[in-house]
């Protein structure tokens, strides 16, 4: 039975074929077939994304659309046969994007085969197939004498929040929008002069809000007003990357070609 959810979805043209993508998906949903990387099966994919940061030609996203069901329990018949190192990184990987529900299957899988279950709390938060969104890191800053100069906000509007706004507010007619995750103005100490000036504002979390509704949403800005362009500056961090896909989706749902840029904004506050 079909139903609608999160997957991931590869692009052909950008994949080179390196698999770096494949040690990152301890659920086997991918393989190296004919020089590209495949999805081989819907029930194996559940849709979080640790492969994507991996990617480095950027072929990986997440899309919605109609798939087979994510079955945990068929899954782990496949983990188990890579061993215990394989079980431990999926275990974390489920835990550190808190999907208690395919944890617990896991759990039970392992219980009634009478394998070990592996201790996650002693551990780090960080493993070779966790977020790196979500891993603990200490951000050194060079002291650097510009940041202390005072700044002026260009912040044109409020409510700034995605979900707060309709879509045929007037500062979004005939404006050069900016679509912000959450954590981008706290990364980025120049936030105000270098990407928000001159541009209408919407911030959102892609990894703990409803991408879905974001997604219909801009999509509906897009459609109501006359917008010049849309810049999307996200983290670096490849949980913040569906919210450039959500604006890609968004634009192409609303019938209309609105040139995008891309700003990623590294953990310790540059523009790459």
């Amino acid at each position: 039975m079909m139903s609608r959810r999160k997957i991931i979805k590869i692009d052909e043209e950008k994949c080179n074929g390196c698999g770096l993508c494949i040690p990152n998906c301890p659920e086997g949903a991918l393989q190296v077939i004919d020089g590209k990387a495949r999805l081989i099966s819907d029930l194996f994919c559940d849709g979080l994304g640790a492969c994507i940061g991996h990617c480095p030609e950027g072929a990986i996203e997440i899309e919605e659309r109609e798939a087979e069901p994510y079955d945990e329990r068929k899954v782990m018949e496949n983990i188990i046969k890579a061993g215990p190192n394989t079980i431990k990184a999926h275990l974390k990987h489920l835990k550190e994007h808190n999907e208690t529900r395919f944890l617990s299957q896991a759990v039970e899988v392992l219980k009634n085969k009478g394998i070990p279950i592996p201790n996650l709390e002693d551990e780090k938060m960080q493993t070779p197939c966790a977020c790196p969104g979500t891993a603990l890191r200490e951000v050194i800053q060079e002291n650097n004498p510009e940041q202390n100069k005072e700044q002026t906000s260009a912040l044109r509007q409020w409510p700034v929040q995605l979900n707060l706004l309709p879509p045929q507010a007037p500062f979004f007619e005939n404006s050069h929008l900016l679509v912000a995750s959450d954590c981008v103005p706290f990364a980025a100490p120049n936030f105000h002069s270098k990407l928000l000036h001159g541009k209408s504002l919407v911030i959102g979390c892609p990894k703990l809000d409803d991408i879905e509704s974001y997604q219909q949403k801009l999509t509906e800005i897009f459609k109501n007003n006359s917008i010049k362009s849309v810049t999307v500056a996200v983290m670096e961090v490849p949980c913040c990357y569906g919210m450039y896909s959500a604006v890609e989706e968004a634009v192409k749902d609303s019938g209309k070609e609105i040139p995008i840029i891309k700003e990623t904004i590294g953990i310790n506050g540059e523009i790459q």
